[in-house]
């Protein structure tokens, strides 16, 4: 389930239209459990994140500048899932940062 080296697009979520032409694309790295990356994308101008995996859950704060101006932060859960073709899911669920509404996002390996 190490996540180092791996790359994902957003396939859907709570929050916003998933632009399926230019999705935001995740770069994960991890080390000892520790986990990074980068992401940008149909929303977002850039991204990074940082946090843990604990099994299949991964933990994370992120901060991102948004294509609208501004920006936003928070935190989430992800579950990692093993797809039949042997790539992974991570369904996440999130809060931005001064807003309980509760999201939740699916994002697919790529190659």
């Amino acid at each position: 389930m190490n996540l180092n080296g791996r790359k994902f697009v957003m396939v859907s979520s709570t929050a916003s239209v998933v632009n399926p032409d230019s999705p935001t694309r995740f770069e994960y790295w991890e080390d000892d459990e520790v986990v990074w990356g980068s992401y940008t994308g149909d929303t977002v101008t850039q991204g990074r994140f940082v946090g843990t995996r604990d099994g299949d859950r991964v933990s994370i704060t992120y901060v991102h500048a948004l294509v609208a101006g501004g920006k936003a932060a928070g935190r989430s859960t992800s579950r990692i899932e093993a797809g039949e073709d042997g790539r992974l899911r991570l369904v996440e669920e999130f809060a931005f940062e001064g807003d309980d509404t509760p999201h939740v996002s699916v994002c697919a390996e790529v190659a």
